[in-house]
């Protein structure tokens, strides 16, 4: 028996990074997934976990579109007959250009992708978990929102905003059995992430990414992945209302690029 399952799991940004790698490690632990991205990369995601005997459908939505995210709830429910855990994940990065060049416009698309989808798949997830008396939601956020420094002004703002849409929905789920937690990733290469990365590699200073935290080093989605596994499972059942970093340290101090000790 996996730890998930035969739990009906819904997650989305499934196409690529940390929502690829949560749902093909959520799939091996039993659970039965609704893959969700407006990519066909969701597509991939879901032909992995079928070639690996695995329960999943894709679906393409936007999470920033109420109608869209309603209808995937409305699909998992009918698709697997409950609803056990929701992961809100999808999530633009949005540019660093200084604060006098950046418009309203972008701002908004930011917001509506990190910031409304997440509340969009609590509000729709969350009255079929009500009736349960169960269920897990799980938002990414980030350690953008937690301080300053890793990322543009409306990421990091619509990532803060997650850490207290999380902190403010336990508070009104109070009682339920429904429980929610973010996750604050630190810098993980996905996606969303490639251009550092690829950046870096053109310079030859792959090496020197991460570098500011103790472990030295960037992190892999697999490793958000587990966090997401643990929150999922039944084994977090006293763990609601936190925002979980996960950073290789970053967070811990003040960043310092010294030698170790």
């Amino acid at each position: 028996m996996g730890r998930l399952q035969n739990k009906s799991i819904v997650i989305t940004g499934a196409g690529s990074g940390i929502g690829r790698a949560a749902a093909l490690l959520f799939s091996h632990e039993g659970g039965r997934i609704i893959a969700v991205d407006r990519s066909d990369g969701v597509k991939e995601t879901v032909a992995a976990i079928k070639s690996a005997r695995g329960t999943a459908e894709a679906v393409l939505a936007d999470a920033g579109s109420e109608a869209e995210v309603a209808a995937v709830i409305d699909k998992a429910i009918a698709a697997y007959g409950r609803l056990d855990v929701v992961w809100a994940n999808a999530g633009v990065l949005g540019s660093a250009l200084g604060l006098s060049d950046q418009t309203v416009e972008h701002w908004q698309e930011v917001l509506r992708i990190n910031l409304i989808g997440p509340f969009l798949a609590i509000k729709h997830a969350s009255p079929h978990m009500l009736r349960q008396k169960c269920g897990s939601i799980i938002c990414t956020a980030s350690v953008a929102g937690l301080k300053a420094g890793a990322g543009g002004h409306p990421y990091s703002s619509s990532k803060a905003g997650v850490v207290s849409l999380v902190q403010t929905t336990a508070s009104s789920l109070i009682g339920t059995g429904v429980r929610i937690n973010a996750v604050c990733p630190g810098l993980i290469e996905t996606g969303m992430t490639k251009s550092i990365f690829d950046r870096a590699r053109e310079r030859g200073t792959a090496d020197k990414v991460g570098q500011l935290n103790p472990l030295k080093r960037a992190g892999e989605p697999c490793e958000i992945a587990a966090i997401g596994l643990f929150l999922a499972s039944d084994e977090a059942s006293y763990v609601n209302g936190q925002a979980f970093p996960v950073d290789g340290g970053l967070t811990s101090s003040m960043p310092y690029a010294g030698k170790p000790i």
